[in-house]
């Protein structure tokens, strides 16, 4: 079946902002929740997505962001006393 160049056209705009919102709840939650143990990440990213309206994630996508935030260090903030 062949689809009609004109409807990906009208398509892409709602896609791009649909992951916009998710890489909104995605910088947030790894900004808050980097290095931490993976149910609150899990939880923290579920939220982030919920606040964002952008709830319509295939589960494996959450549950592997999730694991990323959860295994990348935290970033300690810079020392402004030296």
């Amino acid at each position: 079946m062949a689809t009609d160049p004109s409807e990906y056209e009208k398509a892409m705009p709602i896609v791009a902002a649909h992951m916009a919102k998710i890489e909104r709840a995605v910088d947030r939650t790894r900004a808050s929740h980097a290095g931490q143990p993976y149910a609150a990440v899990h939880q923290a990213l579920v939220e982030a997505l919920q606040d964002e309206d952008a709830q319509r994630v295939i589960p494996q996508v959450i549950e592997e962001l999730a694991r990323q935030i959860s295994d990348t260090p935290a970033i300690p903030p810079p020392d402004i006393h030296n």
